[in-house]
């Protein structure tokens, strides 16, 4: 009888400890979770996102998240958690997509697909670390493509790294490098500071800022004076040091902030980083040389796009846009219309000069930069971003882009990297135009 009765004891406390988890774990549910329908309605509810080209990217399938695009946009998009956005448009459009809103985006599928495969190439063949293009429509500063390499399948999400989901396009800072020396003399040529055929004595090297100066050198060899032309063709650091010496500090980093660097880029909701300029209080000689050629001063892909769209649009920045229809746009006259339009034939004549990163038949034009990366506070000797910014056709632009790739272990300068990447992309949105190439003069003469 004493062994049933403590038998029974033990089962009755058995009883009593699993009555206690089961409400302990009800209470949790209550407390910390959201009971499975009301989750499911929850997500059931939540708004689609869509590009401008109809393609779903984002939609809730039986109470489940889902994106049907793959990695396409991937870091764009970004993911949500059980019940909320939890990164990318899905965190930052929360409160509308729960609400049931669609978000209808100005990317364009095949552009975006385009950046994307195009990267995928370029970066491991290069053995770099990492890479970003962005594409804007020139006329509206609509984003049409905004891609991030390694990619990203929001689907399956949490088998990625956090670099991996990360949206570098618009958020990863870098050095713009020599890609700025065209913007800087569209601004000396809209202060009638030089002319295309200004010509100017250009040594290697030259010193340059006083007693705390500094020896400024070049890297390509070229002929012992150049023209502005030519300082562009040959990506001359020490011509840009001549260009930039009669230019008053202040105005020229106010062209610097008018092309958008140092500014917050105006993208409501969107997380954007904004890159810097270095006061005015610390403009020496030195920092005016070297911001000359994109040294000291630091952008993102997507304000690096916004800059050259200002030479392709005929003197006027218009900031990017990603949603369709919303408000907030900036824009303001930088440079007369005829700089930016002979701006944009001295950069014909860059790309012209490197063959293979011309296509036959159409007009590309853009500047290539090869940027040393700050590391531990020094300038490092062995990790570049190669970066390149352009647009096309000439006379009359519709697209403007930008790369930049970091850490390239092989062939990283800008003309063996980036720019052959923008000229990838070029090809592709020229065929699915359909574009007819211009016959070359050259080919028509006897």
């Amino acid at each position: 009888m004493e062994v049933k009765i403590r038998n029974r004891s033990y089962f009755m406390r058995f009883m009593a400890l699993l009555m206690f988890l089961t409400l302990v774990w009800a209470y949790a549910q209550l407390e910390w979770g959201v009971p499975q329908a009301a989750r499911q309605t929850a997500v059931q509810a939540r708004g689609p996102v869509l590009s401008a080209d109809g393609r779903v990217l984002a939609t809730s399938v039986k109470g489940k998240r889902v994106y049907p695009q793959g990695s396409l946009a991937g870091q764009l998009i970004g993911m949500m958690g059980a019940t909320e956005g939890l990164e990318g448009l899905e965190h930052a459009y929360d409160g509308l997509l729960t609400a049931g809103q669609p978000l209808k985006l100005t990317i364009d599928t095949g552009v975006q697909a385009s950046a994307e495969a195009a990267l995928a190439r370029a970066v491991p063949e290069h053995q770099g670390e990492y890479g970003a293009v962005v594409v804007l429509e020139t006329r509206t500063g609509r984003v049409l493509a905004a891609a991030s390499y390694p990619p990203f399948d929001p689907n399956t999400w949490r088998s990625h790294s956090e670099g991996a989901r990360r949206n570098r396009a618009f958020l990863d800072r870098f050095e713009p490098g020599s890609t700025v020396k065209a913007l800087v003399v569209a601004a000396a040529m809209n202060e009638r500071l030089t002319t295309p055929s200004t010509v100017y004595d250009t040594p290697m090297s030259r010193f340059v800022g006083g007693r705390w100066g500094s020896r400024i050198g070049d890297s390509v060899a070229h002929p012992k004076s150049l023209s502005t032309v030519g300082v562009l063709q040959y990506s001359s650091n020490v011509g840009m040091t001549h260009i930039v010496e009669h230019f008053p500090k202040e105005q020229m980093r106010g062209y610097l902030q008018q092309y958008g660097f140092g500014q917050e880029v105006a993208l409501p909701t969107v997380p954007a980083a904004s890159g810097q300029l270095q006061p005015l209080s610390r403009w020496s000689d030195l920092v005016r040389a070297t911001n000359a050629f994109g040294q000291g001063m630091s952008s993102t892909t997507l304000q690096l796009a916004a800059a050259f769209n200002v030479l392709a649009n005929d003197g006027r920045y218009i900031s990017p846009r990603l949603v369709e229809g919303e408000a907030g746009m900036e824009k303001r006259d930088v440079l007369r219309p005829e700089v930016a339009r002979e701006t944009r034939h001295m950069l014909k004549s860059v790309i012209e000069r490197i063959e293979t990163n011309t296509i036959k038949g159409y007009d590309l034009a853009g500047k290539t930069g090869t940027a040393q990366v700050v590391i531990d506070g020094r300038y490092s000797s062995t990790v570049y971003d190669s970066v390149f910014a352009g647009f096309f056709p000439v006379e009359s632009p519709r697209i403007t882009i930008a790369v930049m790739v970091r850490g390239a272990k092989r062939e990283y300068h800008g003309s063996q990297l980036a720019a052959p990447l923008f000229r990838a992309i070029s090809a592709d949105t020229l065929s699915r135009w359909g574009a007819v190439p211009v016959p070359d003069q050259k080919d028509d003469q006897p």
